[in-house]
């Protein structure tokens, strides 16, 4: 099993990371343009981000036990030829109704990415070596927030925000001839008469038994939800407070930067720590950085976007620091189905998103205590994985949790 990934697998493994952020962001700062232009309402327009949730969870569900039975090379084309089309339609989209069918689509096509590549790095790597991996792409994928919503305006004005959706099916169609380069890492037994649906049933029999994946996966789905509340809100509030398109695109920068300074803090934490010693303090970090937001959003009538910005940096941190520790840990006793596990973690980290999105899209009219309670019921879902990934017994890092069949 290989220790070290070469340079090209890394790129490759960040930019598979990075796209389902790159659909969901660059298009952010176009909010007000496209909601002029399809002649619709904030509600729907913010609606794409959440429908867009919607799909990503529900394609991994898919992805994973395919990627599993059939390899993951194959499934990952299929995936980036369904993206790269699904923005082509949303880049000529006529109304509001067909753009949120397209989102969907697109989502369906991205998750594929964000499954397989997980998926791989189980294959083929393991240990400290994973969390080594997953401590350098991730904080990689925080790039996505800040350059995105960046490139998106760059795009917008230059060629209208269309074009925003053009570059995504070019970078559809590129990771697509990467992944033809790549080898396959899944382990297929095709001597197996067991049909899809009995491995499946078996297979996430297993997987939900474990309590160290329960408590991963709550904590992964709360931290996110912190995010994607913050996300889905924001540019409208911005909006409010009178910042342009561009410097809500640049608002995403200082954030991203607080990202990647988590992410590598933590690269470098666990070389010398184990990721169990880091996460502590990273949840103290987070939660700290939560309650100061909602105390502000409560006591205060905020005007600018400063006082709200620099917490949410520290959210950034932690999330930076928290990220490659539990994705690993909910991941590792599952490496004879790590797609299906993979999908199933990430399916049920992007609901948790997605039903933040929607309750702040719901309750946009209230603005920042909108965000802020969602964030702060985010995080007791947080604590509460975190207190039940502690009473883990000894024997759940001693078995292999999937069904062999």
């Amino acid at each position: 099993m290989n220790q070290s990934p070469s340079k090209i697998t890394l790129i490759w493994f960040a930019c598979l990371s990075m796209l389902g952020f790159l659909a969901t962001d660059m298009y952010l700062p176009a909010f007000s343009l496209m909601q002029q232009e399809f002649a619709t309402s904030e509600k729907l327009i913010s609606l794409s981000l959440t429908i867009y949730l919607l799909g990503m969870a529900s394609g991994q569900l898919i992805y994973g036990p395919l990627s599993d039975r059939l390899g993951r090379i194959k499934v990952l084309i299929a995936g980036m030829v369904l993206f790269s089309t699904a923005s082509l339609l949303c880049a000529f989209a006529s109304n509001i109704e067909m753009f949120l069918a397209a989102r969907f689509l697109q989502a369906l096509g991205a998750c594929s990415a964000a499954v397989i590549w997980q998926a791989i790095v189980i294959d083929r790597y393991q240990g400290q070596a994973s969390e080594r991996v997953f401590a350098t792409i991730m904080p990689l994928v925080a790039l996505s927030p800040a350059l995105a919503p960046l490139a998106g305006v760059l795009l917008e004005g230059a060629y209208g925000w269309r074009s925003i959706f053009v570059s995504l099916v070019a970078l559809g169609v590129l990771l697509a001839m990467m992944s033809l380069k790549e080898k396959e890492s899944a382990q297929i037994d095709k001597s197996r008469s067991i049909n899809l649906v009995t491995q499946l049933k078996n297979d996430y029999r297993h997987i939900f038994s474990s309590q160290k994946f329960i408590g991963n996966m709550l904590m992964f789905g709360g931290s996110s939800a912190i995010f994607f509340a913050y996300l889905t809100g924001s540019p409208f509030l911005m909006n409010a407070m009178g910042y342009s398109a561009k410097e809500i695109a640049l608002s995403f920068i200082p954030q991203t930067i607080g990202f990647i300074v988590g992410g590598y803090g933590c690269r470098a934490l666990i070389s010398r720590y184990t990721g169990k010693q880091v996460l502590p303090f990273a949840l103290l970090l987070l939660i700290s950085s939560v309650l100061i937001l909602f105390t502000l959003s409560l006591s205060f009538n905020i005007t600018t976007i400063w006082p709200i910005l620099l917490p949410f940096c520290l959210v950034a941190v932690a999330n930076g620091a928290i990220y490659p520790i539990i994705i690993s840990q909910a991941l590792a006793d599952f490496k004879a189905c790590s797609a299906t596990a993979s999908g199933l973690l990430n399916f049920l980290q992007t609901m948790f998103c997605f039903v933040g999105s929607a309750i702040v899209s719901a309750f946009a009219v209230h603005g920042l205590i909108s965000i802020t309670l969602v964030m702060l019921v985010s995080a007791m879902i947080f604590v509460l994985g975190y207190l039940l990934s502690k009473r883990i017994k000894l024997t759940d890092n001693d078995v292999e949790r999937c069904a062999v069949i």
